[in-house]
């Protein structure tokens, strides 16, 4: 129901393989951020109940929706959609791709069988793809990790000044800006962030330092209530969901990423290292498949010290702006859209 990556990926994935000629659908629940998105870019949209993993009623409508609009790939994308869609598309004899985002393990039991009934399955990262193969019994060839592309046309440093953007979200030239793009889930790890916030102040008593929280979620008040505890009122600003990120980045320091668990390759990372910015993250998931010549921090999940210590290391370096390195161009927007176009076809060929 939220709007954070794997929802953000999914917009953005549909309108670039409609760019390389893919016509492209959306079915999804009636109240989901996602349709609000779909919808604003022009995708057609079904709204559907998606209950359960037998949800019969939107069993019958998705073949419903398949024989009447000529659809060749279902491609779904969390649990109770993968059941329907999976069920509906092998009911109709149409192309099923199972797309994966999180890397926590999916069960091995067989009677969760519906990832092997998939023609193919995409990941967000190698993590991801090498679990689903040992685990989950999928050949490696039916299998592919294909990261989040992210739009250069966007997140290119040199269409942004940064002195405007400071201005624009009131950071003060001597203030080190801090920043975590990630909607507000458990295992975000907000909560790591602020411990690291609050020790580094107190390491760097002479600096001034501002902690920027980018995101909405159901962790909210949670979060509130941690800076509250640790007096950090005055230092921690949250925002709520920020549609503009690259101004958001342009504007900050340093970017952190927490988490410590599911993530695939994550965006804000990817961004941030196409924004040129001072990147620490944690070794989640498939973060690690971004590390390229130290171009960022890589640190441990398990506890606020490690943030600290990467964060120590670019105010000890001197190396609070601009440090990211341009990561590889398999991780923009438009090779991804080729890629996964790429197997569409041969899927239908």
């Amino acid at each position: 129901m939220g709007w954070g990556g794997q929802e953000i990926r999914i917009i953005n994935e549909m309108i670039a393989v409609r760019k390389e000629g893919v016509e492209v659908f959306l079915a999804c629940r009636n109240d989901s951020a996602i349709k609000k998105k779909a919808l604003e870019n022009n995708i057609k949209v079904f709204v559907l109940p998606f209950k359960g993993n037998a949800d019969f009623k939107t069993i019958f409508n998705l073949r419903k929706i398949i024989k009447n609009h000529s659809i060749d790939i279902i491609n779904t994308h969390s649990g109770k959609d993968t059941w329907v869609g999976g069920l509906a598309a092998k009911m109709t004899r149409i192309r099923f791709i199972r797309t994966r985002h999180l890397s926590n393990r999916i069960s091995s039991s067989r009677s969760n069988f519906i990832n092997e009934l998939a023609d193919y399955i995409f990941t967000t990262g190698e993590s991801i793809r090498s679990d689903m193969i040992e685990f989950n019994r999928i050949k490696a060839h039916k299998i592919k990790s294909i990261p989040t592309g992210i739009d250069l046309t966007i997140f290119n440093p040199e269409n942004y000044k940064k002195a405007k953007y400071r201005k624009q979200f009131n950071i003060l030239d001597d203030e080190i800006a801090i920043g975590i793009l990630a909607v507000l889930r458990q295992f975000k790890r907000h909560d790591l962030f602020l411990n690291m916030a609050k020790a580094i102040i107190e390491k760097y008593p002479n600096k001034k330092f501002v902690f920027i929280i980018a995101g909405d979620g159901p962790q909210k008040n949670s979060i509130l209530n941690i800076i509250n505890f640790l007096k950090l009122t005055s230092q921690v600003r949250i925002l709520g969901h920020v549609e503009k990120v690259a101004e958001l980045l342009t504007a900050i320091d340093m970017l952190v990423l927490s988490s410590d668990s599911k993530e695939g390759v994550p965006q804000s990372v990817m961004q941030g290292l196409f924004m040129k910015k001072s990147v620490v993250a944690t070794n989640s998931g498939s973060t690690k498949d971004l590390f390229n010549n130290n171009n960022f921090q890589l640190v441990g999940t398990e506890s606020s010290e490690e943030l600290v210590k990467g964060v120590s290391y670019y105010i000890e370096n001197n190396k609070i702006e601009r440090n990211g390195v341009l990561i590889q161009e398999k991780f923009s927007l438009e090779f991804m859209s080729r890629r996964i176009v790429k197997i569409y076809n041969h899927l239908l060929s």
